[in-house]
Parts: structure tokens; C-alpha cells; sequence
């Protein structure tokens, strides 16, 4: 079980942030990026899996500067909530929550190297981070809605970048994604025989083989750009 922290973003604003540390030495560090519905109990439980898997982990609250203490669960009404603090969120002015990311990097950055994950926004947040924020060795968007418009495809990563993405996701069509494959030969692209939120088993939309398959393709890229491990 992990704790919350208090981050302090460049402009001096507090953001809070789920912690989990494995039992031994940390291999590496992650930032989790949490979907539109905060760091809720499966966020912390995506965040202490990477920690059982030896990695320091940090779920920064990213709906912070609109609303504290969000905790939504997958109803219909907590889905339009999210929906609605994402908008606010993404019409902060620049960087917006992206400094809030910056500041969970420059927290975990004495540890080594520093990979992000993120799902859902948490997904498209991953991705921008990759390509407009410094100290990033490794980055796994979960599919991101919105990374395939034609500001994102025009994006160049500055580390590597893992990106998954499901077969049947209503929100990113496979028009979409191959358009972003193209886009980016550089990114290594996955495409799995499942919807939007696949790795999410508190959804209906969880495919557990295909979020086995993520995990592992995930953890292996992880291992292999921020260093051994299990």
C-alpha cells in the first residue's frame, strides 16, 4: 500500500500524488498517469503493481488544478464528470497539467531514470510528455483520446515510446491509429483484440488477456530502457 505526497509544481502550486515504493531497492521510476477519473482505487492499484514489479511509483493528481480530491468510479454520471473535468483541464493555459508532470519527473529523477504510463487522458498526457518535457527515458500511452488528431501526430517524441492501442476502441478508430503509425515510425504501435480501457478490470470494457499481453510488453520495455529488473 502506497501514501500520498505533495508535489510542488514550478509555478508553486500543490499537487498531490500517489506514492508506492516496491520492498527493495527500486529497479527504476514511474509516473502513472491517471484516466478522467483521478487517482482513484485503480490508479493506486495500476501504481502498486509497477511498485510490486520493482519500480518507485508516482500518481500525480492531474485533475488538481480544477478540482481537488477527485475519486470518480465508472457509472454513467461519474464518466460525464470526467468528461467535463478534462475539458477544464486541457483549457488551462500553457503547459497547464504538464508542469504538474514536470514536477513528479524532478521528484523521481535522483532514482535514474524516469518512464511514464498513462491511460485514457492519462494516455494523451503520456504522450506529450514524451515529446515536450525534459528527463523521460521510456513512455507507454494506453490509448490515449486525442493522440491521433493532427496536432499529436505532428508531435516528436524525445524517448523512446511504446504505444498500445484496442482493435475495437470506438474513441481512436484504426483509421486513426494507422494514421499515427504512420506518422511515427519511430514509436513501437500494439493493437489488441479489445476496446477502449482494456486494462481497467473496475470497467466493463476489461479484456484481461489483452491487458495481460499490454503488462508484459510493458514491463519488457520498461526493463529495457530504464534498466534490469524482474
Amino acid at each position: 500500500m502506497g501514501h500520498f505526497i505533495e508535489l510542488r509544481a514550478a509555478d508553486g502550486v500543490a499537487v498531490p500524488a500517489y506514492l508506492a515504493q516496491p520492498q527493495g531497492e527500486p529497479i527504476g521510476a514511474l509516473i502513472v498517469v491517471q484516466e478522467i477519473f483521478g487517482v482513484n482505487a485503480h490508479i493506486r492499484a495500476v501504481a502498486d503493481g509497477y511498485a510490486a514489479a520493482g519500480y518507485q511509483v508516482l500518481a500525480p493528481a492531474t485533475f488538481q488544478r480544477v478540482q481537488p480530491g477527485v475519486e470518480l468510479g465508472y457509472t454513467e454520471p461519474d464518466v460525464a464528470s470526467g468528461i467535463a473535468l478534462k475539458a477544464r483541464a486541457e483549457a488551462l493555459p500553457a503547459p497547464g497539467v504538464l508542469q504538474d508532470l514536470a514536477a513528479a519527473v524532478a521528484y523521481l529523477a535522483p532514482l535514474g531514470r524516469v518512464g511514464m504510463v498513462g491511460y485514457c487522458w492519462g494516455g494523451l498526457l503520456t504522450w506529450r510528455s514524451a515529446c515536450l518535457l525534459d528527463g523521460l527515458s521510456a513512455a507507454v500511452p494506453y490509448y490515449g483520446g486525442g493522440i491521433t488528431t493532427t496536432a499529436e501526430l505532428a508531435r516528436t517524441p524525445r524517448c523512446p515510446v511504446l504505444a498500445h492501442f484496442g482493435q475495437s476502441d470506438s474513441s481512436i478508430p484504426m483509421a486513426g491509429v494507422d494514421a499515427f503509425r504512420a506518422a511515427q515510425p519511430g514509436v513501437d504501435v500494439r493493437v489488441y483484440a479489445a476496446g477502449h480501457g482494456f486494462n481497467c478490470d473496475h470497467r466493463a470494457a476489461y479484456e484481461p488477456t489483452a491487458a495481460a499481453q499490454a503488462r508484459a510488453a510493458t514491463l519488457q520495455f520498461f526493463r529495457s530502457h530504464l534498466g534490469a529488473g524482474v
